[in-house]
């Protein structure tokens, strides 16, 4: 039987990092200017490199509302998308990375994927990296806004199933 010990701890980091996502998202401004971009550009940017770089980004379909350079957020975009729009693709994402990770097992996350010079390990830890940066920008600019702070998920993958959205 194939191990999983570090492929089952990356599902639950990862879920982790989704959940931290989807409570940024119902807590930020969508319109505060980051860098000159809304901030839903960020997001958008955020869960289309979770879709793109977790798995294999040589082997990689756009969704089909993508506009080219709509995941760079400093490039012009015509398509706006709402909050309703952007958790329902963090959830697709979501679930296709699940089932990625299910079909692994430890050996493979230090294997390459075909064509691809970078680990399946080092592709994950690049977006664990990723989502940290984006979450955390997200949230400061929520902090400064509002003066509180969004929940997190904690480290043991609990979580407040009350539906508070802020910790105070």
């Amino acid at each position: 039987m194939a191990v999983r010990i570090h492929c089952e701890m990356i599902k639950k980091e990862t879920a982790i990092n989704f959940a931290d996502l989807e409570i940024a998202i119902k807590t930020y401004n969508r319109n505060a200017l980051v860098c000159g971009a809304p901030a839903w550009r960020y997001v958008y940017h955020t869960i289309h490199s979770a879709d793109k770089w977790y798995i294999d980004p040589f082997v990689f379909e756009e969704p089909s509302f993508h506009e080219d350079e709509m995941d760079d957020p400093d490039r012009g975009c015509k398509t706006v998308l709402s909050d309703e729009q952007l958790l329902e693709y963090l959830y697709k994402v979501r679930e296709k990375i699940f089932a990625y990770l299910d079909g692994l097992d430890d050996n493979l996350l230090y294997a390459c994927p075909e064509k691809c010079p970078w680990s399946r390990l080092q592709l994950i830890l690049k977006q664990f990296r990723h989502f940290s940066l984006h979450v955390g920008m997200l949230n400061g600019q929520t902090i400064e806004r509002t003066g509180r702070f969004p929940k997190t998920v904690g480290p043991d993958g609990e979580f407040d199933a009350s539906g508070k959205l802020f910790e105070n």
